[in-house]
């Protein structure tokens, strides 16, 4: 009777199972969240973030109205900044945001209709936060640090 054993993987079989791990791995967000230079940006937290764009933090720590702006639902920054700093889907936002407006209770972000748009409100409207692609490249918008 012959024994039963595993031989040493082979170069092809690890090959396989990096590439099965890799295609199926969260990818690095680029996302990068900004904010008016009028703002403060330290003493955050990913759940102040969350609660920011969910609308359930509506006043920085100065007591001053914070003022959100996002993209549309199918931006492609949009997407995967819900995901990968909300940690949420987007008919989970966007179904919070209406329960919001229509009970009253408040209202949903304004929303832009592209990154330039972006930048140009972050820019030019203190107490504002939002999300870029990258790093920004304007003197009067901070990246916004947080845990």
């Amino acid at each position: 009777m012959q024994k039963l054993g595993y031989d040493k993987p082979t170069f092809g079989t690890i090959l396989a199972i990096v590439v099965i791990f890799a295609a199926f791995s969260p990818v690095a967000t680029a996302t990068e969240v900004v904010v008016n230079k009028s703002v403060s940006t330290s003493g955050y937290s990913k759940a102040d973030i969350s609660a920011i764009f969910t609308m359930q933090k509506r006043r920085w720590s100065n007591n001053r109205q914070i003022k959100v702006y996002t993209l549309p639902d199918s931006n492609p920054l949009h997407k995967d900044f819900v995901k990968n700093n909300l940690n949420m889907l987007i008919y989970h936002v966007r179904k919070v945001w209406d329960r919001m407006t229509y009970s009253g209770t408040g209202a949903a972000p304004i929303e832009l209709e592209s990154e330039q748009e972006m930048i140009e409100k972050i820019a030019t409207t203190p107490d504002s936060i939002g999300y870029i692609n990258s790093k920004p490249d304007n003197e009067n918008i901070r990246s916004f640090d947080y845990q």
